[in-house]
């Protein structure tokens, strides 16, 4: 690669990295879009029953239909025939805030909102210099205000709590943003591209620092494609060609790497969504593995869940992972009665019929739980 021009070289990463966001892993066939997942029978726990379980599969969500919107009787008499729901084509991040359900459509170019509470749905594209073209990943800070990483712009899109545009980080040549983590008054930025995480102010944009290169050495990069904050305020980054995930410090020191490439369990084929909880703990979704695997914050495997069957809760290159823990009440009504709920996981798949899966990360009452311990402090 070093004997490679300049021009070309990038080149090359460019084509890489849109084969590794694509998720042309096994290439499925896309489905019919009237295509619905099979209904499981009964709860679908992870691990299942009689085992202790600590996932649930709640619900999915694909169309507009999945809100239980209500129909105009009276249009429905006038067109002569029922509209067709809009449904998602590709989502990769996803996230959750008051009430609403925020999902970035690679495939759509924008993005899909789905309100749990008033059971709307509409779809975001923007105008002007706010203007949608691929939208990768989502973030939403505490006060509402939302942050998409837009290959298709090479920038960072801000929008205010009530969706309006704000304004867009990022020149060009600077970077090709998939992913940001919100860190108190920076942003961390994930530069597919360039192999490197920036740090930019929040408020501003204004370029701190920045840190990785290509490779795959401590504190080397290859294809960051999703980073998530920590409780231990550290950054987590997935490197999808590294099949690893590397942590660092605020200020870009690494601490450790987890995972390794391989096909057994606890190893990955294609990491890309990352969350991490309260407690440490890393989920980590496979593109390849079509499942997320739960590791405690010194590497260990915890368990794994939605790994495709034909039910309802088969993942399908699952990209982003999201965890929330506001919004329970919106699915409680999906859940055993006698699961109770610490927090929801969202995943992304970008083919199937599956778009959104939500679980929820918790106890069945009951059940003994012999090994829940109280976490230990993120090793370090």
């Amino acid at each position: 690669m070093r004997q490679l021009s300049h021009t070309f070289s990038r080149y090359i990463a460019a084509v890489a990295a849109v084969a590794v966001l694509a998720g042309c892993v096994s290439n499925p066939s896309q489905p019919d879009k009237n295509q619905v997942a099979e209904t499981p029978s009964g709860p679908v726990f992870y691990p299942p029953l009689p085992n202790a379980p600590r996932v649930q599969y709640l619900t999915t969500i694909a169309s507009e239909r999945d809100l239980a919107v209500k129909k105009d009787s009276f249009a429905d008499f006038i067109v002569g025939e029922e509209k067709e729901a809009q449904r998602l084509t590709q989502p990769y991040g996803v996230a959750l805030h008051n009430g609403k359900l925020y999902v970035a459509d690679t495939g759509g170019g924008g993005l899909a909102i789905f309100d749990l509470v008033q059971q709307r749905f509409s779809f975001m594209t923007g105008t002007g210099p706010g203007r949608i073209k691929r939208p990768i990943n989502i973030r939403i800070d505490a006060d509402g205000t939302k942050y998409v990483t837009d290959t298709g712009r090479d920038q960072i899109l801000i929008y205010d709590r009530d969706d309006h545009f704000v304004r867009a980080f990022g020149v060009e040549g600077q970077f090709r943003p998939v992913d940001v983590a919100i860190a108190g008054d920076r942003l961390y930025v994930a530069d597919i591209l360039h192999h490197q995480i920036h740090v930019l102010e929040k408020g501003s944009g204004r370029p701190l620092f920045k840190f990785g290169k290509a490779g795959s050495g401590d504190g080397e990069l290859f294809h960051p494609t999703n980073i998530s904050l920590g409780p231990d305020g550290d950054i987590y980054v997935v490197e999808t060609s590294n099949f690893r995930v590397q942590r660092f410090t605020a200020e870009g020191k690494t601490v450790r790497t987890y995972g390794s490439v391989g096909s057994t369990l606890g190893s990955f084929a294609r990491p890309k969504g990352i969350a991490v909880d309260k407690t440490g703990r890393l989920l980590v979704g496979d593109a390849a593995f079509q499942n997320v695997q739960i590791f405690d914050n010194s590497g260990k495997l915890l368990m794994f869940f939605g790994q495709t069957d034909g039910r309802a809760d088969g993942l399908a290159l699952p990209a982003g992972v999201s965890i929330d823990y506001d919004n329970i009440a919106s699915f409680r009504r999906f859940a055993d009665p006698k699961f109770n709920i610490d927090y929801l996981i969202l995943v992304a798949s970008q083919f199937g019929p599956n778009k959104v899966d939500i679980f929820g990360f918790g106890k069945l009452g009951g059940m003994d739980y012999p090994d829940d311990k109280p976490a230990a402090k993120p090793a370090s």
